[in-house]
Parts: structure tokens; sequence; C-alpha cells
């Protein structure tokens, strides 16, 4: 998790710049990459005492990543930042109909969409937007009907189970053009209020998912529905 100067979580919300920061992870060392500012790579360290950080202004710990991440962070987003890792023994349960567990995840540990609600989505825009605008863990193709994941209650995929915990409710980093990190206009919360608002909460689009059993999961696997339900919506 990236952190302000008070150790408070950054997002895209705040900082759209955040989504054209390309991080990947191999053998215990992550690299963040940014076109115009190279990349920076450091060990991963779950070792070093936690310090006390915010997100959402609930209290948390994070085990601080060390001066050269956090230079290359504060100097690519113009403003005092730092990298934070998930301690050992860290426990956040997240709310839904079947909590589950997630590290600084933005309420739910996975996140599911489908093509065919995007294809419904895009049918209503005068610009169709790409799968990444939401950012999902797992994407669905095949699926008929838009929104059925709306209905799938329990599921597994590859050696995963993982079962439905709410509709996700989206903000303003869906308007943010993940390939150029800058807002790109009202799109598409201005649409989807007109048929997705959920009970006041906001607008749905996808759904966000518990890990029942964990797994590997890999592209091309199937999903094997045990369960389906009726919509939230």
């Amino acid at each position: 998790m990236i952190v302000d100067e008070d150790l408070s979580f950054r997002s895209q919300r705040s900082d759209p710049i955040l989504s054209v920061i390309r991080p990947s992870i191999e053998d215990g060392q992550l690299t963040l990459e940014h076109s115009d500012f190279g990349s920076v790579t450091c060990a991963v360290d779950l070792q070093s005492p936690a310090v006390d950080v915010t997100m959402f202004r609930e209290p948390f710990r994070g085990i601080d990543q060390g001066d050269d991440v956090a230079a290359w962070l504060t100097s690519v987003i113009g403003e005092t930042s730092r990298l934070v890792a998930v301690p050992p023994g860290f426990h956040r349960v997240t709310d839904g109909i079947v909590p589950g567990t997630a590290g600084f995840a933005d309420s739910g540990a996975v996140h599911l969409l489908s093509d065919s609600t995007l294809a419904g989505l895009n049918s209503l825009l005068d610009t169709p937007l790409p799968m990444d605008r939401f950012r999902p863990n797992i994407v669905v193709t095949g699926w008929d009907e838009a929104h059925t994941e709306d209905t799938v209650r329990e599921f597994g995929v590859g050696s995963a189970v993982l079962t439905y915990t709410k509709l996700a409710i989206r903000c303003a980093v869906t308007t943010v053009d993940q390939s150029r990190g800058e807002r790109a206009g009202a799109e598409p919360l201005k649409t989807l209020a007109r048929y997705r608002k959920a009970r006041a909460k906001g607008v749905a689009f996808g759904t966000k998912l518990t890990v029942l059993e964990a797994g590997s999961v890999a592209v091309g696997d199937s999903i094997d529905v045990r369960t389906w339900g009726d919509s939230e919506l």
C-alpha cells in the first residue's frame, strides 16, 4: 500500500497517476515501473517492525519497504510517499453476506466481472470502455447475459473455491483512464446511475468475493458454479 506523509493510504481517487505504476514480483523482489521514471526494485521486507498506518480512517499496521522505493514513489507522484507491506499475522475482515479476509485491498480480496456485463454497459456509451477501467481480478467470458455474476453464489475455479460477498459499488476510480493516469470525464458513473443503482449505496458493477478454499487460478480455467442466488440489486 502506498501511503502519504501522514502514513494514510493513497488511491486513484486522489492520485490517478497510481494507475500507470506497474508492479511485478519475482523471488521475493518487488519491482515498480513507470514509463517516464524507469523502475525501482526492493526486497519485500516482512520482518521489520510494523508502523501505524490508516486506510479509510481505520488504524492498521504496515511494514515500511525502505527509503529507495519511497524516494522513487515520491518522484513519480510528486508528493511525499512511502510503501508499506501487510505484516505477518495481519487480520482484516471485510463485510458482506459471507465476510472474508483481505490485506490492503479495497473492501474485498477478489473482484469478479464478466465480459457480457461490460458489453452491456458499452452498448449504452458513446465511447466504449476497456475492462481495465474496473480492475477485476477475475474476468469471465462466455456468459450470455449481462450481470450474471450478480447471481453466482459459490463456485470453483482452478483449485480455489470462492463465494459471493457483495455487489461491487463503484467509485470515481472508474473515471480514470488506466493507460494515462488521468481522469477522463463522468463516465461510466453517469450511465451506470441510470440503471445500476444499488439501494442508496451507489452504483453496482461486478461482485466482490470471499475465498473459501485457497488455490491457484490461471487464465483459461473454467468456472464451476455450484450455487446460484437472487440479485441484491
